[in-house]
């Protein structure tokens, strides 16, 4: 009924979760539902409707901005000096530019899409041929990945969002199979034994946390109409 990351997100975040089209419809619905006094708004940037108090914009930070042309020239939604609007500006893995804080995503073990309490380290994995499926925006990513684990990964990249089906991952070989997490939650329908799913988290530096908390701080004094004490400790 609802995409794969809908579901990654209301699993992994065990928090309530609206989905739809129309954006601040989604949030009212939270609101009349759900003591909430946070809500994030995954991909919500474009939704102009939906009334922000934040902007956080995350980076590749590997492939940055391509050509720096919008759709369908290029890959950005809008121009880069939209950035200058953002209020944090996020570098997700390679390089984080002047201004931008960096993070990275960690994951270290694999769980048994049939037996989910059947784990095991990526390190376990180490020296093997697998199959490595990943329909998410940059598969390359997911393959680096255990690549960096000395695995050595047959690589089957499909389109984001892709609605897998049995037989694209039945290889008859009986080689392990590793899958990213947003593309497992599409194939427990058709698990079995030789199907793994490699969760990761996202490893942030302090400064990122502290930015985050003072802004909602000071959003959230706006609103009841105090004011914010300035951060002697906030570089300018």
């Amino acid at each position: 009924m609802v995409g794969d990351e809908a579901v990654l997100l209301a699993r992994r975040c065990a928090c309530p979760m609206a989905v739809a089209p129309d954006r601040p419809a989604a949030a009212q619905a939270l609101l009349d539902h759900y003591p909430v006094d946070v809500i994030i708004a995954d991909d919500g940037l474009q939704h102009y409707a939906l009334e922000r108090d934040l902007e956080i914009v995350v980076v590749d930070g590997e492939r940055r901005f391509g050509n720096g042309r919008c759709l369908p020239a290029g890959p950005l939604r809008e121009p880069t000096a939209r950035l200058l609007e953002a209020d944090i500006v996020v570098a997700n893995g390679g390089h984080a530019e002047r201004g931008e804080h960096a993070v990275a995503l960690r994951g270290e073990r694999a769980l048994n899409l049939a037996e989910p309490d059947r784990q095991a380290a990526l390190s376990e994995f180490a020296g093997q041929t697998v199959h490595a499926v990943a329909g998410i925006g940059n598969p390359g990513r997911f393959f680096a990945h255990l690549r960096a684990h000395d695995i050595e990964p047959i690589e089957h990249p499909f389109t984001d969002h892709h609605p897998f089906r049995a037989a694209e991952l039945d290889f008859c070989d009986g080689l392990p199979v590793l899958l990213t997490e947003k593309d497992a939650v599409k194939c427990t329908d058709f698990a079995n034994p030789t199907l793994w799913y490699v969760p990761v988290d996202v490893v942030a530096d302090n400064s990122l946390a502290l930015r985050l908390l003072k802004l909602l701080k000071d959003a959230d004094l706006y609103k009841r109409g105090l004011s914010a004490e300035p951060d002697p400790a906030e570089e300018p």
